[in-house]
């Protein structure tokens, strides 16, 4: 059943006797005061349906400990040694100087409770609603966009840690196949957790090690191919023949079908790092900065950096994308809004959903490259005859001119093929160096692309509102992503566990960023002392 906070203090009360060690204005004697009016008992009363049995910690003690869990980047262990040994966190949680906490796994009942409630962010929700009643956000117009890449909880493992990992899971999960590998696997002693024991210096030997393996693993899955399968056990036998395709390749001279295979000289799109947390991603910030993990998409208020919306996604996918993840922001926005973001933003997907809801797009555009270094550009084109730079677009006409008064259709796919055309072209040299010639794909809002180019060179204040806005929201990022000048890493397997510690953690930036402006809670309602 739910406990309750007494309403009366006890003998040692924390608060009573050394709250005044606590820094004034600090998120510790804030929740001291308040966390009964920002989490009250009402609110999580459908986490205990049954109304029996033991009492719990109360919802606002236990939902002020998240709070301060997330914001400090705390295990579940570090938070029960500071809830029993620290006497801010004492203070804070109303409990006494002799109790002696909980145990870690209690967040862990907690956190679950949570995530199979119908309301799963309710914290989130309750620092959203202050933020709403102090009206810090009336009136601002503007959202700036942004992501970082969070590591995950785990290690990336290698091909060989991975195809060995799986089976031991179908195994563990899959009923019968325990009795399908002993009699279809035999490249390897698959009760055994450590690698196998080969001549690693040795090439020969790792090739057929692989090969062993791969072969395992599409002779277990064919086996259990026509077993109905649901839930853990469907998806371990599907993460089985992931895994044994992602990273493999028939060998040299080989098409596969006489079982020599060898790690693949790729590394696939979409691949999965680790069977540990399928959800983890390898992918890149930048050509240089290769990461793995989660992808940590965030939309704020740039003037007063309140976070008002915030994703966990995995690190790869279109889908998952800056700009996808922002028409997402952007639909769940009410009103009109300039939305900032840098050139990843800057697609004509995202500009056109921008106009079509009648926003307004600061968003850098993306820098254009010539076929040819310092020469006609691909996508520098002009609508209705108005000529931009180089080729001229006729959407009206549906057609495509080039530098040299050559015309061309736009196909249906939006495409103008000059081909065999550029061969005895003056131009050619300046304008492309393929021997098929040239070929113009227009973005079916390539309008919003150009005219997004034209008011960047032709505006010097959208630059100045871009240079001005635009950088705050890397602050909050910042904020998001490290503690103390050191990096951040989830501490989470799976996309909706880590997705739910970012809302916790923006919650309590958020919170702590209106402390910080004078939050307090007087006659029924929040307001802002600045």
């Amino acid at each position: 059943m739910q406990g309750v906070e007494r309403g009366d203090r006890e003998l040692l009360d924390a608060e009573a006797l050394v709250g005044h060690l606590v820094p004034a204005g600090s998120m510790f004697a804030f929740l001291a005061g308040h966390r009964r009016n920002l989490f009250p008992d009402g609110e999580f009363e459908d986490l205990f349906p049954s109304g029996k049995g033991r009492p719990s910690i109360p919802a606002s003690v236990m939902a002020s400990i998240l709070v301060l869990q997330t914001l400090h980047d705390l295990s579940d262990r570090e938070t029960a040694e500071a809830a029993r040994c620290d006497l801010r966190w004492k203070v804070a949680t109303g409990m006494a100087l002799d109790d002696k906490g909980f145990d870690p796994s209690t967040l862990v009942y907690w956190r679950k409770r949570l995530a199979t409630s119908g309301r799963p962010h309710r914290i989130n929700d309750a620092v959203r609603t202050v933020v709403e009643e102090t009206g810090i956000l009336r009136g601002r117009r503007k959202r700036a966009v942004d992501s970082t890449i969070l590591a995950d909880a785990v290690a990336t493992q290698d091909t060989i840690t991975q195809l060995i990992s799986a089976i031991r899971r179908v195994d563990r999960q899959v009923p019968g196949a325990a009795e399908q590998i002993a009699k279809v696997c035999t490249g390897h002693d698959y009760s055994r957790p450590d690698k196998p024991r080969i001549d690693w210096d040795d090439p020969a030997a790792r090739d057929a090690l692989v090969s062993a393996l791969v072969n395992d693993a599409n002779a277990l899955v064919a086996a259990l191919a026509d077993t109905e399968l649901e839930g853990d056990a469907e998806f371990a036998l599907a993460l089985l023949a992931l895994v044994a395709g992602q990273d493999a390749e028939p060998a040299e001279g080989s098409d596969g079908t006489d079982g020599r295979w060898r790690i693949a000289r790729k590394v696939a799109p979409d691949r999965v790092v680790s069977t540990v947390d399928p959800d983890a991603r390898h992918t890149r910030k930048s050509p240089e900065n290769r990461r793995d993990g989660y992808r940590a998409h965030v939309a704020a208020e740039p003037e007063t950096g309140i976070v008002t919306d915030e994703k966990v996604t995995t690190a790869a996918g279109t889908e998952n994308s800056d700009p996808a993840v922002a028409e997402e922001f952007l639909d769940a926005e009410d009103g009109k809004r300039a939305w900032y973001g840098d050139s990843a933003y800057g697609t004509g997907d995202l500009r056109g959903g921008i106009d079509d809801a009648g926003h307004e797009a600061v968003i850098k555009p993306k820098p254009l490259r010539a076929p040819v270094e310092g020469d006609f550009t691909v996508d520098d084109f002009t609508v209705d005859d108005f000529t931009v730079d180089d080729f001229t677009v006729d959407e009206q006409a549906g057609t495509v001119t080039c530098p040299n008064d050559i015309t061309r259709p736009i196909s249906r796919t939006r495409v103008a093929t000059f081909g065999a055309l550029c061969r005895a072209c003056s131009l050619r040299a300046q304008c492309t160096t393929s021997k098929t010639g040239r070929k113009i794909v227009l973005h079916p809002r390539d309008d919003l692309l150009r005219q997004a180019r034209r008011d960047w060179a032709d505006k010097p204040e959208l630059r100045e509102s871009y240079r001005t806005f635009r950088p705050n929201v890397e602050r909050v990022i910042s904020q998001i992503a490290s503690r103390g000048g050191r990096r951040l890493k989830l501490r989470y397997l799976g996309t909706g566990k880590n997705n739910a510690w970012l809302k916790r953690r923006t919650a309590a930036l958020n919170l702590r960023n209106l402390i910080g402006r004078g939050l307090t809670h007087a006659a029924g309602a929040w307001t802002l002392a600045t």
